[in-house]
């Protein structure tokens, strides 16, 4: 647990969103995957001379920071060995298992189909366009 105590009311950070830039080489490929397939809604789409963006949301965003040891258990849960970079997407979804299978559908490579972790989630793990590593979990609630 962290010492720090929360922002007095008025007193809130200035960080009013998180915004994620994932600069894909084939921008129709991940802008359907992660809008058309993965479901997420898109916010505004804008362009430049010479290029596109589009903004999506992906409900609420955290900033998940690990050391090195931890990455590597929650690698060793999820896919058993280390195999994600210093950056991993993590979403929550309501199904893990049917949103695995429609993303590799789509094209995204299963890492690690969906495992119970000792944070009673399930869990899985996909390489995604954009070359992102994705985790998708599905929160399983209090156990039994």
């Amino acid at each position: 647990m962290s010492d720090a105590t929360p922002a007095a009311p008025g007193n809130e950070p200035g960080v009013r969103e998180l915004r994620l830039v994932v600069t894909a080489d084939d921008y129709e490929e991940a802008l359907h995957f992660y809008r058309d397939v993965l479901g997420l809604t898109e916010r505004g789409a804008f362009a430049s001379p010479g290029g596109r963006v589009t903004i999506l949301e992906a409900g609420r965003a955290t900033l998940e920071i690990t050391d090195p040891g931890n990455a590597a258990f929650i690698d060793e849960v999820e896919v058993g060995r280390r195999v994600a970079g210093h950056i991993r997407v993590a979403f929550q979804v309501d199904d893990s298992t049917a949103t695995t299978a429609a993303l590799a559908a789509a094209g995204a490579e299963v890492v690690a189909e969906p495992v119970r972790t000792p944070w009673n989630s399930l869990n899985s793990r996909l390489e995604a366009p954009g070359a992102l590593q994705l985790t998708l979990f599905t929160e399983l609630g209090e156990e039994q």
